[in-house]
């Protein structure tokens, strides 16, 4: 249990929460010590034999309660005035099966420039479905400080802001990468001070920015245990494939030592987050899974601050890693935690009825790894419609990656999420 510095906020609060649990919020299950009736319009239903969830309905023995729920006070991003319609929730969707699983969150990424659809947002907004968001491009270097020392948070807040008004958890994403940098850091001839007061200077302000734009309300907070849910991407992509240092503005001036000047920079920022180390290809054994580790190790040993690693999961069907678990499995032996950050499987195009099927199996098989290791607590999709996947223009003849199709229906995938959610 993490009694943050919000703890203060938090026991003048509980009053007001411990009475009746929320919508969405748990009344329930074995060990549960917290409220078991639910505010007016919920019923408190037994997902499971651990966890019973305040699901819409209505129930005449459930007294009324103010609307009104305190949140945590912010200069950063605020909060829209008025709240997108979202669909009636069932509590079988992705994320509502994933609480119930004693997962934290299934979420998704998205981007600022689908935020106008419609019919897009209608599922995105949909709580039962996504309990978590990251902006794919919109907290990157090059979208947040163009230029040196001017930071613009535009296109992170619009994000920010929607989470904010579903309920729904914000991971940011990133602080350090060598792509998507504005040509003043990439192409800088820096000296290691330099650099390094570059990367302090980004990393705090970013993190700092966004500092409690997360768990904004007392009941998540409460039926979390008080842990820190902000986890911020600090690191990304800092490994070749074959396990060697990327070679890049940072890693070519600072050598390793860019990776524990970001992270330090960020716990300053925000010393509840959660920071995260996220890359590709680390999800099966071999020499790019053995830098990682080799790295968390290290970064434990000199008591650098790290909390997760991300396993982005960008896949192809029929090819996902037998190791995956246990690969898992050793990093959370380390005592850091893990999560899927950017699920997507994709294949060869036109689609076919085999690949669609086998496409299920293989989402079926990530979620039930992460499902299976206790230290995994939640799965992201990389966006979760083909109309938006980043695939098709960055693999040529590939796509059809996402659980929803172009049309926003769902596709055979999302079965083999929900199979392994229900479990």
């Amino acid at each position: 249990m993490k009694l943050s510095t919000s703890f203060s906020l938090l026991a003048a609060l509980i009053p007001y929460a411990l009475a009746q649990s929320p919508e969405w919020g748990q009344c329930g299950g074995i060990g549960w010590t917290g409220a078991t009736t639910c505010v007016a319009g919920t019923v408190c239903t037994v997902l499971n034999p651990y966890y019973s969830q305040c699901l819409p309905g209505s129930a005449s023995s459930t007294p009324t309660v103010p609307t009104s729920t305190p949140t945590v006070p912010s200069s950063t991003p605020s909060t829209p005035s008025s709240t997108p319609a979202q669909p009636a929730p069932s509590g079988t969707g992705l994320h509502s099966l994933a609480k119930a699983a004693g997962k934290l969150y299934f979420g998704t990424a998205t981007d600022n420039g689908e935020l106008t659809d419609q019919a897009y947002t209608a599922i995105l907004d949909n709580i039962n479905e996504f309990g978590q968001i990251t902006p794919a491009n919109s907290m990157k270097w090059d979208a947040t400080e163009p230029t040196q020392g001017q930071f613009t948070f535009a296109g992170g807040d619009q994000i920010a802001n929607l989470a904010k008004t579903n309920g729904q958890l914000l991971r940011g994403h990133n602080c350090v990468w060598y792509n998507q940098l504005p040509s003043w850091v990439s192409n800088g001839k820096f000296t290691a001070a330099q650099l390094t007061d570059i990367v302090q200077t980004h990393c705090s302000t970013l993190v700092s920015h966004y500092k409690g734009q997360v768990l904004l309300t007392v009941a998540y907070m409460l039926t979390t245990m008080f842990d820190s849910q902000d986890a911020w991407d600090v690191i990304n992509e800092p490994f070749n494939d074959d396990g060697t240092w990327r070679s890049d503005v940072f890693y070519n001036t600072l050598g390793t030592q860019f990776v524990p000047i970001a992270l330090q920079a960020a716990r300053a920022a925000d010393p509840n987050a959660k920071l995260y180390i996220n890359d590709y290809n680390i999800e099966q054994s071999g020499a790019k899974a053995t830098a990682m580790l080799n790295l968390v190790k290290q970064l434990k040993a000199d008591g650098i601050p790290i909390d997760g690693v991300g396993f982005q999961c960008h896949f192809i069907v029929g090819e996902v890693p037998g190791t995956f678990q246990q690969v898992l499995e050793q990093f959370t032996a380390l005592g850091v935690e893990v999560a899927i950050t950017e699920l997507d499987i994709r294949m060869t195009l036109p689609a076919t009825q085999a690949s669609l099927q086998q496409q299920q199996k293989d989402y079926q098989t990530v979620v039930q790894a992460c499902m299976n290791v206790e230290g995994c607590v939640g799965i992201t999709v990389w966006d979760f419609t083909d109309k938006y996947s980043w695939v098709p223009s960055t693999f040529s003849g590939q796509g059809e990656a996402c659980p929803w199709d172009q049309n926003l229906q769902k596709k055979p995938a999302y079965t083999g999420i929900t199979t392994a959610l229900s479990a």
